[in-house]
């Protein structure tokens, strides 16, 4: 097993903090309750110097998504995911809600140390990233 040197707040080989993708999909979230499709949104909603596009926020998703679901059984321990529903029905949005829900990530909150105590957590439990691979 290697470790990385960079800090936990950080997804390997990405130019964003993990706190800039996880409110991004946050906004995103947000915008698909209020009858929005897509990744536009969120892409607007944001500072317009951040550069973010639909795409980008799309593949955001896939990579919070793919370390959430590969961290499903370590993270089970330490959160009630029961209400996590993951097919090829369910829509992408739909499953990133349920793991925000289930995480204690909510727009409406602070969420950002309640990210960092989950990363701690994940980090010290297994010694890797939660999300990216180093």
């Amino acid at each position: 097993m290697t470790f990385s040197l960079l800090p936990i707040q950080l997804i390997p080989y990405f130019h964003y903090t993990l706190n800039a993708v996880i409110g991004a999909l946050l906004l995103g979230i947000q915008c698909r309750h209020m009858g929005q499709k897509g990744f536009y949104g969120a892409s607007v909603a944001v500072d317009p110097e951040s550069l973010l596009t639909p795409y980008l926020i799309a593949c955001w998703l896939g990579v919070v998504l793919l370390g959430l679901r590969r961290a499903h059984r370590v993270l089970r321990g330490f959160y009630n995911l029961t209400d996590i529903r993951s097919s090829h029905s369910t829509a992408l949005w739909e499953e990133a809600a349920g793991y925000f829900l289930c995480l204690g990530l909510l727009p409406q909150i602070r969420w950002g140390p309640v990210l960092q105590a989950l990363l701690n957590r994940y980090s010290h439990s297994t010694r890797l990233f939660l999300f990216g691979t180093p």
